[in-house]
């Protein structure tokens, strides 16, 4: 069983940052490969980014390349999403997930566990 706990969520203007954080319980983290999606008001959960069990391996939707970057510390059971040049569009809650194993996926179905998610929203 896992828990997680998102947390960083925020406004923020266009053009600007947020880092979201996704604490973890149990000491078996590092057997999970994460990923982060949101979900905007009215609109289909959205893969985001995943990263595997060591770190080695990410992979970003189209939509958030090269703005976002995905990283763990696997020390301290913590998932990260580092958001940048933010754009309205972005406005959503963001939730973390974890996936048993080594593999990264991008579908929601994929994923065994869930937070609760943090809003994010992105002014013009």
């Amino acid at each position: 069983q896992v828990q997680l706990v998102e947390s960083g969520g925020g406004l923020v203007q266009a053009g600007g940052s947020l880092r979201l954080s996704c604490a973890a319980s149990g000491r078996t983290f590092s057997s999970y490969a994460m990923g982060w999606f949101r979900q905007a008001p009215g609109k289909e959960r959205e893969f985001v980014a995943a990263i595997s069990w060591s770190g080695g391996s990410t992979y970003y939707a189209d939509s958030v390349k090269g703005r976002f970057t995905i990283s763990r510390d696997n020390a301290k059971n913590t998932v990260y999403l580092q958001m940048n040049s933010l754009k309205p569009e972005d406005t959503a809650v963001y939730y973390c997930a974890a996936r048993y194993g080594t593999r990264i996926a991008t579908t929601a179905d994929e994923y065994d566990y869930w937070g609760q998610g943090t809003q994010v929203t992105v002014s013009s």
